[in-house]
């Protein structure tokens, strides 16, 4: 039976991204080195706790008639409760957001820098969520 998602991040500068996820977002993590409790050495091989999850399935085009239309592709997207305590939260410990908050229907969003990676989107959900169902 699955017991959990396993989500990848690449970068271009590893320790870095480790140290975001440990040091901005603070996020509890292990490492598969005996004896280690992960939390200190961001050059270690981390492994991140990320908290409850749920997966949505997306299209890559619109409805007939639509123009709209997106490449096959995955991403990671973080929830809160509240977007601007979060982000003011967040900027306290050093995150960088790369858009201004909007609304994108389905909930107020804003971009985040992950240094050496992508961006990673943050979210106020609107919709109904899965995750403490």
């Amino acid at each position: 039976m699955i017991t959990a998602v396993h989500n990848l991040v690449y970068s271009d500068d590893a320790t870095a991204t480790r140290a975001f996820f440990r040091d901005v977002l603070q996020w509890p993590c292990v490492t598969d080195e005996p004896g280690s409790d992960g939390g200190g050495d961001a050059d270690a091989w981390l492994i991140f706790r990320s908290g409850p999850s749920e997966l949505g399935v997306h299209p890559t085009r619109g409805p007939e008639g639509s123009s709209w239309s997106a490449p096959r592709h995955h991403a990671i997207s973080l929830m809160c409760d509240d977007l601007r305590a979060t982000m003011d939260e967040l900027i306290a410990r050093g995150a960088v957001f790369t858009t201004d908050p909007a609304d994108h229907g389905y909930g107020l969003v804003v971009m985040m820098a992950v240094p050496g990676a992508d961006e990673i989107q943050l979210y106020e959900p609107r919709h109904t969520t899965a995750y403490n169902r």
